[in-house]
């Protein structure tokens, strides 16, 4: 008998500008979204600020929650999910994600990206990604097919509403549990 294995995905909403100016449009009560290999959480990848202070010079993050974005946004409410996976297919994720953490000076955030998600356009550009098309093209490139569509046109809220997740938590990130317990 094999034991279950789990990658954790956060959808997330800081309550910025930028994300008020999101969920304005989306209606979506999450507008972010990250992947993990543990269920503390303690390290998260995704597409985001690369300074906490900045919110217009983005790419590929490593997310510290009690250092980076989220340690300047205590009030961040969240959903967390788990997603039963294979070994392989995280063994597979890991390879990918590899790959972002070597080369994580060359990737930018897809702005424009997240403008095509909203005409229902994909706009993809090499090394160039938002949040939710990061963490599908990781679970994409690795054989994991949660939807028939692009990862480009992957938002949150596909995250949200696929049965395939399971939700873990919901409320404020500081007082999830294993979070809760750092502090």
């Amino acid at each position: 008998m094999t034991a279950n294995h789990y990658v954790y995905i956060m959808l997330s909403d800081t309550g910025t500008l930028f994300t008020n100016a999101i969920k304005k449009y989306t209606k979506a009560p999450y507008n972010h979204a990250s992947l993990s290999f543990d269920p503390e959480l303690t390290e998260m990848y995704s597409f985001g600020r690369k300074n906490p202070k900045n919110p217009l010079y983005g790419g590929f993050v490593k997310e510290d929650i009690f250092t980076g974005t989220y340690n300047r946004y205590k009030e961040t409410t969240c959903v967390i999910y788990k997603l039963q996976v294979t070994e392989r297919e995280i063994v597979k994720m890991k390879r990918v994600l590899d790959v972002f953490i070597k080369n994580d000076d060359k990737f930018l955030y897809n702005l424009l990206g997240v403008i095509g998600v909203s005409i229902k356009e994909p706009v993809e550009f090499s090394n160039s990604y938002f949040c939710s098309q990061f963490v599908a093209e990781v679970l994409s490139r690795s054989g994991i097919k949660l939807w028939d569509k692009l990862p480009a046109l992957v938002t949150p809220e596909d995250f949200r509403n696929n049965d395939s997740l399971q939700l873990i938590y919901q409320g404020k990130l500081f007082e999830f549990g294993p979070v809760k317990q750092h502090l």
